[in-house]
């Protein structure tokens, strides 16, 4: 189907890659077509991600890794549309978003600078609609001379200089193949999140590490209904309530964690170990 009236819209998509190919074509075939511009930034990729994001008609630039934040702003400094889509690898976006974005553009000018879709996820088999995960609302659609990629290192967000509009339009999210996938996050965020609070000189406290695991449990599986998503919603707010214990726990290694003492006897260079 093509975008209305046959034009494109007037969209830079970013994205930023490594090894996704079995990603792409989801992700990119949401896009190709009706946008007048791709642009995927790779880095140290081993699989066929290049040669597939050249198919749907991206630009392809390569990159050497920083982190997610500011490969993300490379992507947005390369884009030469007036509108940026900033879209990840494991995302795709579904036919309702697109029709929203249609019909942003029939205006002859929008009001807004930007545009938040709930993103939903799936997960262990099923899509979730509850919980702390859903609706996740995200900023992506936005003008490229109004937004830029801020928050930490590893977990970024967008920063808009003007009026932003949510729509109940989703983006699809299919981020966590494995429960594996999504527990191996848990030690990076938790380290980026620690280094975060130090920056703005937050310290450890223990009623943190005692009573916010414990909310975001209530939170998530109670009153935002997790429940209802059987299994997987009581999976999800038992392992935000863990990464949150871990993330204080991360903070209070940071603060006061010490190497340990040098092994007796190695403290000289002619010391030897007893025996």
């Amino acid at each position: 189907m093509e975008a209305q009236r046959g034009r494109k819209l007037p969209i830079s998509v970013t994205m930023i890659a490594c090894n996704e190919a079995r990603n792409l074509p989801r992700s990119l075939g949401s896009v190709a077509g009706w946008v007048e511009e791709i642009i995927v930034v790779i880095n140290d990729c081993t699989d066929q991600t290049p040669r597939i994001a050249r198919e749907f008609g991206a630009r392809v630039e390569e990159r050497s890794w920083t982190c997610r934040r500011d490969q993300k702003n490379v992507a947005l400094e390369l884009a030469t549309q007036p509108w940026v889509l900033g879209l990840d690898a494991d995302e795709e976006v579904s036919p309702e978003m697109r029709k929203v974005l249609e019909k942003f553009f029939s205006r002859s000018e929008p009001k807004f600078d930007g545009i938040s879709f709930r993103r939903k996820t799936w997960f262990l088999n099923r899509w979730i609609t509850h919980g702390d995960w859903y609706p996740d609302y995200n900023l992506r659609l936005f003008r490229r001379d109004r937004g830029r990629w801020g928050g930490n290192r590893e977990h970024d967000k967008l920063i808009l200089a003007g009026r932003e509009k949510r729509v109940r339009a989703e983006l699809l999210h299919y981020s966590f193949p494995t429960v594996e996938d999504n527990v191996r996050k848990i030690p990076t965020f938790a380290a980026a999140f620690a280094e975060e609070r130090q920056a703005k000189g937050i310290g450890f406290q223990w009623r943190d590490l005692l009573f916010r695991p414990l909310w975001r449990f209530v939170r998530g599986y109670i009153l935002r209904l997790g429940f209802l998503d059987g299994f997987p919603g009581f999976y999800i707010a038992v392992v935000t309530a863990l990464a949150t214990f871990v993330r204080y726990a991360k903070l209070y290694e940071r603060q006061f964690g010490k190497q340990p003492p040098p092994a007796e006897g190695s403290g000289s260079p002619g010391a030897s170990p007893r025996g």
